[in-house]
C-alpha cells in the first residue's frame, strides 16, 4: 500500500490534478491514533499544534479554544504551542506522522504545503474545505491547494503593501505612488534630498521578489501535461528586475539587509521614508520610532501597480493543515473554519488574518500609524492577492536568490540574475525530488 500511496501523491503533484480522498485515507487514516479519537462518551477530541506567539496583551490561543470547547461539547480541541523554529516543528510532525500519533491539525506555511503533501504528511480535505472557501481571501485560500487537492484552511497572510512617512512625503511634495513609474519618480525626488522611498533588501529576496513578480501578474509554477512548468523570468519578473536595477544603478534606493542594523538606522535617522514590505511588518516596523518626533508620521497604502492592476503578491503567511492519519477530518475542519474566522482574536496575535470581515486595529498600531485604520488597509491588500501564484515542492531552496541579490546590490550581479537563479534552482529542486519538469 505504501508504494501505491506514494504513486497517488506524486501523480497528484506532477499533474496538478485531483487526489481522491480514498487514496489518502486508505493508506493513512486507519491507524489508531490520539489525534482525533472519541472521548468523553461520543465526543471527538482534535489535537491542534501551532506556533502563534501568545504574547502580552494578546488573546491567548487556549482562551479562544476554550470558547469553542464550551460551545461544542461533541468536538473538543486540545491546542499545543510549539516553542521552536518552524523547521523544527516540521521535523517533529514528520516523525509523528510516521509513528501514527500526529495531531489532526497543525500550522503550516503556504510555501511548505506542497512539499509536505508530496511527503504524504497532509490529507486532501477538498470536499470539507470548499464549504468554507467563501469566508477567506481567494489568494490566501489558494495557498492551501496542491493542484485540486486542498489540505486545510488559511489563517494569516503577508500581501505586499507600501509603507511611507506621510510627513516626509508632504515636505518633499510627493504623492503616494500609484504605479512603478510614480515610485521611480518619487525615488529621484527623494534621492536629490538625500532620502530613500524604498530599500532593496537582499536577505528577503526569495520571498520579497517572488511576491513582487506575483504582484506583476506572473505565475511561477504550473503544469503542462504530466510535468511541472517553471517560469520565474516572465514579463512581470522582468518589470520588477528593471525597476530595481534602475534604482540601484542610480543610487536612488537604500541597499541594506532587512534584518540588519542598517535598515533600522535609516528608519530612525529619517533617511528611509518609504518601504515595499509585507503586511505583517506593520506590527513592529515602527517600534523604534516610539517616543520620537517621527511617532505617528507613517502610513500604509496599497502596493503600487506593478503592471497587473490592483494586485499584490504573497510574502509569507500560513494556514492550518489536516495531517495524515486524522480520523475525524470533518470535525477538525469545522473547528479549523471557526478558529480562523475569529478575526479580532487572531489580529491580537499580530496576524494579518486571511478571513473576510472587519477587524479592529490594535491601539499600538493605530498610534504608530497616526490613527489610521491599518488593518482595514491590510484587509484590502489581502483581497488583492494574486489568486494564481501557487508554490512548488522545494520552494525553500530558492533562498539562493538571496545570495545573488546581495551581488546585485553590490554591483557584482544584476537583479535579472536573481530571477534566473530562481529558475535554475527551482527546476533542479523539482528534479531532485523525482518530479518531471517541462524544459
Amino acid at each position: 500500500m505504501a508504494s501505491t500511496s506514494r504513486t497517488i501523491r506524486t501523480a497528484a503533484v506532477i499533474a496538478v490534478g485531483a487526489v481522491s480522498a480514498f487514496g489518502l485515507a486508505a493508506c493513512g487514516s486507519t491507524d489508531s491514533t490520539s489525534n482525533g479519537n472519541a472521548s468523553n462518551g461520543d465526543a471527538v477530541t482534535i489535537d491542534y499544534m501551532h506556533r502563534l506567539p501568545d504574547g502580552k496583551d494578546m488573546t491567548a490561543v487556549k482562551d479562544i479554544v476554550q470558547r469553542w470547547n464550551d460551545e461544542n461539547p461533541d468536538i473538543q480541541v486540545k491546542a499545543t504551542k510549539f516553542d521552536g523554529a518552524s523547521s523544527d516543528m516540521i521535523l517533529k510532525l514528520e516523525t509523528d506522522v510516521k509513528a501514527g500519533n500526529a495531531p489532526c491539525l497543525a500550522q503550516t506555511a503556504y510555501s511548505e504545503v506542497p512539499q509536505l503533501f508530496v511527503k504524504g504528511m497532509l490529507q486532501d480535505v477538498a470536499d470539507e474545505a470548499k464549504k468554507y472557501e467563501d469566508d477567506f481571501s481567494a489568494g490566501a485560500f489558494s495557498g492551501m491547494k496542491v493542484g485540486d487537492a486542498i489540505v486545510g484552511l488559511p489563517q494569516d497572510t503577508g500581501p505586499l503593501v507600501y509603507f511611507y512617512n506621510e510627513a516626509a512625503f508632504t515636505e518633499l511634495g510627493l504623492d503616494v505612488p500609484a504605479t512603478l513609474d510614480d515610485l521611480t519618480a518619487d525615488s529621484a525626488t527623494a534621492g536629490a534630498a538625500g532620502k530613500f522611498v524604498t530599500a532593496f533588501t537582499p536577505d528577503e529576496a526569495s520571498n520579497w521578489l517572488s511576491a513582487q513578480a506575483a504582484a506583476a501578474g506572473d505565475t511561477w509554477f504550473s503544469s503542462t501535461g504530466d510535468k511541472w512548468k517553471v517560469d520565474t523570468e516572465g514579463d512581470g519578473a522582468q518589470r520588477v528586475a528593471a525597476f530595481w536595477q534602475n534604482l540601484i544603478d542610480s543610487k536612488q534606493t537604500l541597499t541594506t539587509e532587512r534584518w540588519g542594523e542598517g535598515f533600522t538606522a535609516a528608519l530612525n535617522d529619517g533617511s528611509l521614508i518609504g518601504h515595499v514590505g509585507a503586511a505583517w511588518e506593520a506590527g513592529f516596523l515602527l517600534d523604534s520610532l516610539d517616543g520620537t518626533p517621527a511617532e505617528g508620521q507613517w502610513r500604509v497604502a496599497q502596493l503600487p501597480d506593478f503592471g497587473a492592476g490592483e494586485m499584490s503578491g504573497p510574502d509569507g503567511g500560513s494556514g492550518v493543515s489536516v495531517l495524515k492519519g486524522c480520523e475525524h477530518p470533518a470535525e477538525a475542519m469545522k473547528f479549523n473554519a471557526w478558529f480562523n474566522t475569529q478575526v479580532d482574536d487572531l489580529a491580537s496575535q499580530g496576524l494579518v488574518v486571511a478571513a473576510d470581515g472587519a477587524v479592529k486595529t490594535p491601539e499600538k498600531m493605530e498610534r504608530q500609524f497616526g490613527g489610521q485604520d491599518v488593518l482595514a488597509e491590510l484587509a484590502t491588500a489581502t483581497k488583492n492577492l494574486n489568486p494564481d501564484f501557487p508554490y512548488a515542492p522545494g520552494f525553500s531552496t530558492l533562498s539562493k536568490m538571496n545570495e545573488v541579490a546581495a551581488g546585485a546590490g553590490s554591483g557584482s550581479a544584476s537583479v535579472a540574475d536573481v530571477f534566473a537563479t530562481a529558475q535554475k534552482t527551482a527546476v533542479a529542486s523539482l528534479k531532485d525530488l523525482g518530479l518531471p519538469v517541462a524544459e
